[in-house]
């Protein structure tokens, strides 16, 4: 099996080099940049699997990268993982709005991390499904595609993982610890407010259609997917 591929974007070297042993270690093919335009040119040439971004950077933000990256069509598939100081809420979900699929604050020990990269592997690489239709939806797993009324849909690959699972299955409501432990991986760190963003994220993937109705939020209680609407 081949090694999955990490990008290392960080400026402090001795921080960067204590991921890279410990990745390596784990049995991980590592590159290493220590600003935004060297990352987006290992990107480029590399094709990482997942990268592990800094927030503070030196020539622009890690959030920012993130941003760009993932408007790029390039690029949206990437798995990116923001490492940062920045343990205040906003700061966390400023990230996963960026298009981030998970934050972590330093400090973190390494066998935290490499748990956290395992999950987002996981979650983004896992082997396809079936078929399968919901009122104009049409989740296409060996494809890994999803279409509203026969026009393909742009997803990231939490939120393709989140809308599989829910539609799935449909009719029931599902709390945020459910749904975390069922898409994002039982024992894995992620704060509940987590799954709320993804879920903002989805719905506005499918707000040129009639299928955002079907993610329904059951105040106190979690989300359900369901095509009854009324």
């Amino acid at each position: 099996m081949t090694a999955s591929k990490i990008l290392i974007v960080e400026d402090e070297k001795a921080i960067r080099e204590m991921i890279v042993f410990h990745l390596a270690r784990a049995g991980y093919e590592v590159f290493e940049a220590e600003d935004c335009q060297s990352a987006r040119a290992l990107i480029a040439d590399k094709q990482p699997d997942l990268a592990l971004i800094d927030w503070m950077l030196p020539d622009m933000s890690g959030l920012e990268l993130t941003r760009m990256l993932k408007r790029d069509k390039n690029h949206e598939d990437l798995s990116i993982i923001m490492l940062t100081a920045r343990a205040d809420e906003r700061d966390k979900i400023s990230g996963l709005d960026g298009g981030a699929d998970d934050y972590v604050t330093k400090p973190f020990s390494p066998r935290e991390l490499i748990a956290r990269i395992q999950a987002v592997l996981r979650r983004t690489t896992s082997p396809p499904d079936e078929t399968h239709l919901a009122g104009v939806l049409e989740l296409d797993g060996p494809g890994h595609r999803v279409s509203a009324s026969g026009v393909e849909l742009k997803l990231g690959p939490t939120e393709y993982r989140l809308l599989e699972f829910l539609m799935t299955h449909p009719d029931r409501v599902y709390s945020r610890s459910q749904l975390l432990d069922r898409v994002w991986g039982a024992n894995v760190y992620v704060e509940e407010r987590t799954v709320d963003v993804h879920v903002t994220r989805l719905r506005k993937a499918l707000s040129d259609t009639t299928a955002d109705e079907y993610i329904q939020t059951v105040r106190g209680a979690g989300y359900r997917f369901s095509v009854r609407t009324g």
